[in-house]
């Protein structure tokens, strides 16, 4: 008998159980994965996932701009 688990060979998901939907950018701020790639990632192929894998880190800039919070207020006065 063997211990061995039985394990799947596809491409993991990317979710990190972040899921905000940053209102203009429309992707997760957490994963960067679009609704409609969340919403579709059970259903890919693993190319699929893994084109949408290499493509995720060029979008986290993104979701870096800043609207300039209390410095920018304080400007205006």
């Amino acid at each position: 008998m063997t211990n061995m688990v039985w394990k799947r060979n596809e491409v993991e998901s990317p979710c990190v159980q972040l899921c905000v939907v940053h209102p203009v950018e429309r992707i997760c701020t957490g994963c960067y994965r679009t609704l409609d790639e969340i919403s579709r990632w059970s259903k890919m192929d693993s190319s699929e996932r893994a084109e949408i894998m290499e493509e995720l880190p060029s979008r986290k800039p993104r979701l870096a701009k800043r609207r300039g919070g209390r410095a920018a207020r304080q400007k205006q006065s």
